[in-house]
């Protein structure tokens, strides 16, 4: 085991050579910004709450969880908005290649319990998604409205600060859209699209735990090195990797 660990630091700390990002503290300022919470429900965030959920405690994880929690209070203390996908399935509709999770009525689905005064909040707008990419999932089937865009420019918004989980799964892909959509000016206020590094996670698989579960060798995702390489993507496509949120403007 020290061995696996010992060559994971090595590969991670190559990797990060070869891959550099530079998070730098992002100032808010008077910049009128939303916060977006990408996928902190239970059948991604709870022990054992799920298929897809961790099987133990996951430091990456719970520190996600609790500087989401953080950064929420405070946007919310100073009445600014915040918008939170919520992974939402049908039960019985598979999405490929994932078992099935976050299935409606499962408690799955439903914010983690540090999250639940959302549900509540005034400054909170939720969004049920069924689909990896919240952009995606925000489009309306019958009349093609996208409710994330719509709240975007309602508010014309000039920021986005982005935190959830899974760094290089869920979050990248809406990281990826919102850019392009940005850039095509769907959404002509928005400049800045922030990623809080310490705000997002993912998961880890290793080699021992796929093979227990009987799973082809293609699943290993080394929770840091997997991590990086998003922020890595999202950072060479346009988003801003922030170390810290700063809302003051001192």
């Amino acid at each position: 085991m020290v061995n696996t660990i010992n060559n994971s630091n090595s590969t991670l700390a190559a990797i990060k050579v070869a891959l550099p990002i530079d998070p730098q503290p992002y100032r808010m300022s008077d910049r009128s910004t939303g916060l977006i919470i990408v996928d902190v429900v239970n059948g991604f965030c709870t022990v054992g709450c799920g298929s897809l959920a961790p099987i133990e405690p996951n430091e990456q994880i719970e520190t996600m969880v609790r500087e989401s929690n953080r950064l929420a209070q405070e946007f919310t203390a100073k009445e600014r908005l915040i918008l939170a996908f919520l992974d939402t399935h049908q039960p019985g509709k598979p999405e490929p290649p994932y078992p099935a999770h976050c299935e409606e009525g499962t408690g799955e689905e439903k914010l983690v319990t540090q999250l639940e005064w959302l549900e509540n909040d005034p400054h909170t707008t939720l969004i049920k998604k069924d689909c990896i990419n919240g952009f995606i999932g925000a489009i309306a089937l019958d009349t093609g409205s996208n409710t994330l865009v719509e709240w975007v420019n309602h508010n014309k918004l000039q920021a986005l600060v982005v935190v959830g989980i899974c760094t290089d799964i869920c979050v990248m892909d809406f990281v990826l859209t919102m850019i392009s959509a940005r850039n095509h000016d769907l959404t002509p206020t928005l400049k800045d699209i922030v990623v809080y590094s310490k705000g997002c996670a993912t998961y880890n698989m290793t080699s021992e735990m796929v093979a227990q579960l009987g799973l082809p060798q293609t699943a290993i995702h080394p929770q840091d090195i997997t991590h990086h390489v998003g922020l890595y993507t999202m950072a060479k496509r346009g988003a801003l990797i922030a170390s810290e949120i700063l809302l003051s403007e001192k």
